[in-house]
């Protein structure tokens, strides 16, 4: 049993779907890797998801550094077609316009998280740097 990039033997040509430290989720084939993790996808899609809506947007080849990978597995090949269970494919436009309210909304609960936390006494993460 390998305990390294090593590993990734198995999965060298393989359709993988691998999530990202940022958050976003890239599916496709595993065409090259190194000693750090770093991998080179191919046929790359990277899928958004908003409540009830997915979009995929086609990227191509994709290097990913190893450092930014969170997770990563084969996708099963007899379900690659079916659509998530309680998902529907919308165009890319639309889930993207969804995923910057979605956003937008986060900011705003975070926002007045900290507002309540420093009337508490409580110093944000951030407390001495500039909001933008």
């Amino acid at each position: 049993m390998f305990t390294t990039a090593a590993q990734l033997l198995d999965l060298t040509d393989k359709k993988l779907m691998v999530v990202l430290r940022d958050g976003r989720k890239l599916i496709g084939v595993l065409r090259s890797w190194d000693q750090y993790g770093n991998i080179v996808l191919q046929d790359t899609v990277e899928r958004l998801f908003v409540p009830k809506f997915f979009a995929d947007i086609k990227r191509g080849i994709f290097l990913v550094r190893g450092e930014n990978i969170l997770l990563l597995g084969e996708i099963d090949l007899d379900k690659d077609d079916d659509i998530p269970d309680g998902y529907e494919q919308a165009p890319v436009e639309k889930v993207f316009l969804m995923q910057k309210a979605e956003e937008e909304k986060t900011k705003k609960r975070e926002k007045r998280k900290q507002t309540r936390l420093q009337a508490y006494g409580f110093e944000g993460e951030r407390a001495g740097e500039a909001i933008l």
